[in-house]
């Protein structure tokens, strides 16, 4: 956050404040991909200010490149505006625009300079997400590799507190988590309880008539809250994974919204995300829980590939009817049509899917397999395994989570892994808070659920893979039931042996370093180099899970 008073400029970042001050006040500088907050108070009033005004700034550096920002409305009388320079050492000059005549939001200029970003928050140093020229994984603007380690506390944003937030935060920096996927908004119209986020039942809303089927009347005390939140995570270098609403099940079930929204009611939400959010790391879920071609969504993802000056990461999360219902299925087959977890596979806004492979306590490859398959490729991963303990204390616990992750990234989920816990995915107050359905949750408050044993196996997984540069990463022709295997060209291979014993590779070129890694403990046993032979046998222990990896370490953790 960015205050300006006087000659001198409070920056707080990372829960520290610093000052900046500089002889000229007429410009202000802020560091590279540093988000810059600009005022305005509208001379008009408005009947509803936010389907009314729609707002933008043109941020144009000396080079002539122009950069769009849309503003939100943030109460009363006040629209903002949030940019994040891309470039250091520039000047930009801005200027807005909008859809009325109000002296107060159009016309209005001004200039920034950019330097470079002095601070230690990683997400920063190495700039915002994009993806990878090969399009099967996510990258840093500076090109070194993001893999993927989410997290599931999806109702978050309307449950959480500053405090709760900031210890869900510290837990998973901590185990080595790096994004988490959010309902932005609780998504059941037929939800009832008090506005609250310490009682039972209760929740933040985001909007006053969501319960109507509406996105018209926003709450921007709710989303001044989110900011809070959503930077705490921000300062524990984890990425928000938004989610605009949802698509199935929701949060309990209740006639969730977003399977029926209207289009330009979901679109304009979307693009407040993008204008509030937009200007810090995140990633864009379009439609999650769903099949992919709900109403707005193709509208929604030509909307942020027109808007987003960053073209950060854009996609889909499905629910697991991609080639059926699953077995004992009752429902309306109709409400959950087969989509292949390629719905607009060959859309440019399009960046990455996610299968789900549902509830069921099952390891299943297959779908990852086929994604990472269709052309034109999109970046992988099973975005839904089996929560932790969810409607039963036994189910899908310890290494179960991390035998999914491996198994799943080697078997062609190559953007990263994704976690879930019973109890934090829909973040209960209290161990017997009431109101859930017996399937989807555990006897476990949303702190108590940070601590399950298999949360710790994901991290292990993207620690053990730092300094590896494995953008682009692809399916090794030497993989098998037994052993998977992951390649890039002749300089990196990874292979995951469930269960150890012989691995056998053939074409690994001499002096490249081997390591042993144990995925549970995340214990490396160096092996020395390749050696040059047609085909080279690694022994490892037979019963144990084990990985190794081939090829220098060359990417900056």
């Amino acid at each position: 956050m960015k205050l300006s008073i006087g000659k001198c400029t409070w920056f707080f970042s990372l829960g520290v404040l610093m000052m900046n001050c500089k002889a000229d006040p007429t410009i202000e500088t802020i560091g590279q991909w540093e988000s810059y907050e600009i005022s305005f108070e509208a001379a008009n009033a408005y009947e509803n200010p936010y389907t009314g005004v729609d707002m933008y700034a043109l941020f144009t550096d000396e080079t002539g490149i122009t950069h769009k920002r849309p503003a939100f409305w943030d109460g009363d009388k006040v629209w903002k505006i949030r940019f994040a320079p891309p470039e250091a050492n520039r000047t930009y000059s801005w200027e807005t625009f909008a859809n009325v005549q109000d002296p107060g939001l159009v016309g209005k200029n001004g200039t920034l300079f950019s330097s470079p970003y002095r601070g230690n928050n990683r997400l920063i140093q190495k700039g915002f997400l994009t993806v990878s020229e090969g399009k099967r994984n996510i990258i840093h603007r500076d090109g070194s590799p993001f893999l993927l380690v989410g997290d599931t506390p999806w109702a978050l944003p309307f449950r959480g507190t500053v405090e709760s937030v900031g210890i869900y935060a510290k837990d998973r920096q901590k185990k080595g988590f790096n994004a988490t996927l959010l309902m932005t908004v609780q998504p059941d119209q037929e939800a009832e309880g008090p506005d609250s986020r310490t009682e039972d039942y209760g929740f933040g809303r985001g909007f006053h008539d969501l319960k109507d089927g509406h996105l018209n009347e926003l709450n921007p005390g709710y989303f001044q809250l989110l900011d809070k939140l959503l930077g705490i995570l921000h300062d524990h270098e984890i990425v928000p994974v938004l989610q605009p609403v949802f698509q199935g099940f929701g949060w309990k079930g209740k006639n969730v919204l977003g399977n029926k929204a209207v289009p330009e009611e979901y679109v304009r939400y979307t693009k407040y995300l993008l204008a509030r959010y937009g200007a810090m790391p995140v990633m864009y879920l379009v439609s999650a829980d769903g099949h992919g071609k709900e109403p707005g969504i193709k509208e929604t993802g030509e909307m942020l590939l027109e808007w987003d000056a960053y073209g950060q990461p854009r996609g889909i999360h499905y629910n697991p009817f991609d080639e059926a219902p699953p077995s004992g299925y009752t429902g309306d087959p109709d409400r959950f049509p087969k989509h292949g977890n390629k719905s607009y596979q060959a859309e440019e806004w399009l960046d990455f899917q996610w299968c789900q492979t549902g509830h069921g306590g099952e390891h299943i490859l297959h779908k990852v397999e086929k994604m990472y398959h269709n052309t034109p490729t999109k970046a992988a991963a099973n975005g839904e395994p089996t929560y932790e303990r969810i409607g039963n204390p036994d189910k899908a616990t310890g290494w179960w989570q991390g035998h999914e992750a491996w198994s799943q990234w080697t078997s062609g989920g190559t953007m990263g892994v994704v976690y879930g816990a019973a109890g934090l995915w829909n973040w209960k107050l209290r161990t017997e808070e009431p109101g859930f359905d017996a399937w989807s949750t555990t006897n476990a408050s949303w702190e108590e659920a940070t601590a399950f044993e298999g949360s710790k196996f994901p991290g292990l997984f993207g620690k053990s893979l730092e300094g590896y540069d494995i953008t682009d990463i692809e399916l090794s022709n030497q993989g098998n039931d037994r052993q998977k295997v992951l390649q890039k060209g002749d300089s990196l291979y990874v292979a995951y042996l469930p269960e150890g014993g012989k691995l056998q590779l053939g074409g690994v070129r001499k002096d490249l370093p081997v390591v042993f890694l144990d995925p549970k403990t995340g214990e490396r046993k160096d092996q020395g180099n390749s050696s040059e032979e047609e085909t080279k046998s690694y022994d490892l222990p037979q019963g144990e899970p084990w990985v190794v990896i081939i090829g220098e370490k060359s990417a900056t953790p």
